[in-house]
């Protein structure tokens, strides 16, 4: 009888143990490079660059199996700076991702923490901006439209759905933590996606009220959904919406996305915005509509080309600039995790009289001419 029932009870928890597996991944991404820039604030530049196409980061990532389809998830991810050694977004130990939450494969997930807004999650993929094929320096004019991830939504709750026949969408809320200004510098987005084949189709919405906010004293509101040291611009309301496709020809991928920004009520280009120029003014009105053709093509398994074409039209106070941005990359893999790039961006800004604004590439500075070219040779491995 005893034998009985200790051969139950042990086999009660060994079958606890197995039903709740858990796991804990470490991953990460290390991209390095050397930059040409033909004008950065007057003067041509060589520079060694982190993260010319995408972030230098590191992160764990886990899940328990709570059973039932549930599954608690997690993940910590760390950017940071590989030419110096030091974290990015603004010094933050975790500032690419943070979070917590509850999956269901049935249901989707609900997660709280430090995380990406809808228009990157759903639009994000479709454009060459943000992904492996273009990232950090194939950015619309400012990253206005937040495709390359310039800003993360603290405070944030996100719900993700399960993926229905190709069908997936999402929402996420960040607060503003303050007692007394729940609407000021809080955030909202909302998207969707939908897969048939070889059609994938998006759109999405996000909007922020008193982004990067400043006190009576001109110093910055901390505690928001979006803090001043990481978004390229200080405005009482920002609001994002667009959408996009791509479409796979075998080894070939074409798309289109179209995005537009508007920003109202004292509108200011950050430091970030300005990429180290200081605050600039911009009045209390300003819009970007960005069209992105795109196309990516693997001439062998380990061979891609990339390419894409944008056109912003911008107004800013009565003044209508127009970005002309032109972006080549390819990259050949040396192993299913080491690959060597080449890529070079080409930018052409007119009707900018009265703005103070030349020509520029996302993360390489600002012309002072209407004209930037630059160029970068990497490595990036992965882990």
């Amino acid at each position: 009888m005893k034998k009985t029932l200790m051969v139950a009870a042990l086999t009660g928890v060994f079958a606890t143990a197995a039903h709740a597996q858990s796991s804990v991944t470490l991953y990460g991404l290390i991209d390095a490079g050397i930059t040409y820039t033909n004008n950065q604030n007057g003067h041509s530049n060589w520079k060694a660059t982190s993260g010319a196409v995408n972030g230098s980061r590191w992160g764990l990532r886990g899940s328990e199996d709570l059973g039932g389809g549930l599954k608690a998830i997690f993940t910590l991810e760390n950017g940071f700076n590989i030419m110096n050694g030091t974290n990015g977004q603004g010094g933050r130990e975790f500032g690419r991702q943070a979070y917590v939450g509850l999956s269901s494969t049935q249901f989707g997930a609900v997660t709280l923490g430090r995380q990406y807004d809808s228009v990157v999650d759903f639009l994000g993929p479709l454009a060459l901006t943000g992904t492996q094929y273009g990232g950090t320096q194939f950015a619309h004019p400012f990253d206005n439209d937040n495709l390359t991830n310039t800003f993360r939504v603290d405070n944030s709750v996100k719900y993700t759905s399960a993926n229905y026949a190709g069908l997936k969408f999402g929402a996420m809320y960040g607060f503003s933590n303050q007692a007394g200004g729940f609407a000021n510098n809080r955030a909202y987005s909302a998207g969707v996606s939908y897969n048939y084949g070889p059609l994938n189709v998006a759109g999405a919405y996000f909007q922020t009220n008193n982004s990067a906010p400043l006190n009576a004293a001109g110093a910055a509101i901390a505690g928001g959904a979006v803090t001043a040291d990481q978004a390229p611009f200080s405005a009482g309301r920002q609001r994002i919406f667009g959408g996009g496709l791509n479409y796979a020809f075998g080894p070939a991928t074409v798309g289109f996305v179209f995005t537009q920004t508007m920003l109202d009520s004292g509108v200011g280009l950050t430091n970030v915005g300005s990429q180290g120029l200081g605050n600039l003014a911009l009045g209390n009105s300003v819009r970007f509509q960005n069209y992105e053709v795109n196309g990516r093509y693997n001439l062998t398994p380990a061979l891609s080309l990339a390419a894409n074409y944008t056109f912003t039209d911008a107004r800013i106070e009565g003044v209508k600039p127009k970005f002309h941005q032109v972006d080549l990359q390819t990259a050949y893999a040396l192993s299913k995790r080491t690959d060597v790039y080449l890529q070079g961006e080409y930018q052409h800004v007119t009707n900018t009289d009265g703005t103070n604004i030349g020509a520029t590439i996302n993360g390489v500075g600002i012309s002072s001419t209407s004209n930037q070219v630059s160029a970068t040779v990497g490595v990036r491995h992965r882990f």
